[in-house]
């Protein structure tokens, strides 16, 4: 039996271990991939930790939601895994078995660490604009959360879909900092004790007159302050509660100007547009067109590299070196 080295949990709560696990063999339908980096994702973090609405996870396991790798003829490719929703090893290995159904050719000359970072992350970006928040050129977007890799992807897709300005607010001058080199058009400070009228003050006057999207990872007392600066038939779509699970939103605010507030999920798409979207994204990534920060780590240091996530005490997304 040929074994492999593996990031694995077990049990579930408790960061991953690097093991020998034996190596998957692809069966009908599938193929087996040579994993070259492996993001550790929120989403991961979550269903590791036996607490997600998946239920507790059957370990040992390998997780990974998402990888890139190479099939046996070397061709690059993106792959999703269930890993922590459904019994089954997922991307943070030497190898990987998926769907062939599943996977995203990218080319030849991308940067499969990159890919890894955006991945799932850029795909809720893109669909949550172009899709569900109908962004249509000339628009001013305001993007929350700007500095996470959602919000550094939105701030970039608005721009490559003709939003003639993107606001970006973020907390930290850390994730201020990666907003403007996103490209963002202007930044806006959010502090912890901002109300909802000292923050929509702040954001009215950053931005350009009424802002016709919002895009919105985070929630709370910031989704409520961006409903504020929201012009007529102005829509907000939220994809994430990173700040707060509730937000104090006034009917009054929604009802004078026929605003929509709406909600996107990555689950809504099939395995097929996800991989569609991961390839168009990957060519304006091999362009030069879309980034995000991220810090490689060797498959080695999972332990450490899957703490220092989950406490936020990363510049980016933490990608593991496969």
């Amino acid at each position: 039996m040929s074994v492999q080295r593996a990031a694995v949990v077990d049990p579930p709560g408790r960061p991953p271990r690097v093991l020998d696990r034996a190596v998957p063999l692809a069966g009908e339908g599938q193929v087996r991939i040579a994993v070259t980096a492996a993001p550790i994702t929120p989403l991961d973090l979550l269903c590791a930790s036996g607490t997600s609405y998946f239920g507790v996870p059957a370990s040992p396991y390998v997780p990974g939601v998402q990888g890139v790798g190479r099939l046996d003829d070397g061709t690059p490719v993106w792959f999703p895994t269930d890993a922590g929703m459904k019994p089954g090893d997922g991307s943070m290995a030497e190898h990987a078995v998926v769907p062939a159904t599943d996977v995203a050719m990218l080319p030849e000359a991308v940067d499969h660490h990159l890919v890894a970072a955006l991945g799932l992350s850029a795909v809720a970006a893109w669909h949550a604009l172009t899709g569900r928040g109908q962004l249509v050129a000339g628009e001013q977007v305001l993007v929350l959360g700007a500095g996470g890799v959602v919000g550094q992807a939105a701030i970039q897709i608005a721009k490559l879909h003709g939003a003639r300005r993107v606001l970006a607010a973020a907390r930290s001058t850390a994730a201020q900092e990666r907003a403007h080199r996103a490209g963002a058009d202007g930044v806006v400070a959010v502090y912890p004790d901002d109300d909802v009228d000292t923050l929509a003050r702040r954001l009215g006057d950053a931005a350009d007159g009424p802002v016709d999207l919002v895009l919105d990872p985070i929630f709370g007392v910031a989704a409520a302050a961006a409903l504020r600066v929201l012009g007529i038939g102005g829509r907000l779509v939220n994809l994430g509660s990173a700040a707060a699970e509730t937000a104090p939103l006034h009917s009054a605010t929604i009802r004078s100007r026929s605003l929509r507030v709406l909600g996107y999920t990555n689950s809504e798409l099939t395995p097929a547009q996800q991989a569609h979207t991961v390839s168009e994204l990957a060519g304006h990534i091999a362009a030069g067109r879309l980034t995000v920060a991220f810090e490689a780590v060797p498959l080695e240091a999972v332990a450490d590299a899957w703490q220092r996530q989950a406490a936020g005490n990363v510049p980016g997304r933490i990608v593991l070196t496969i």
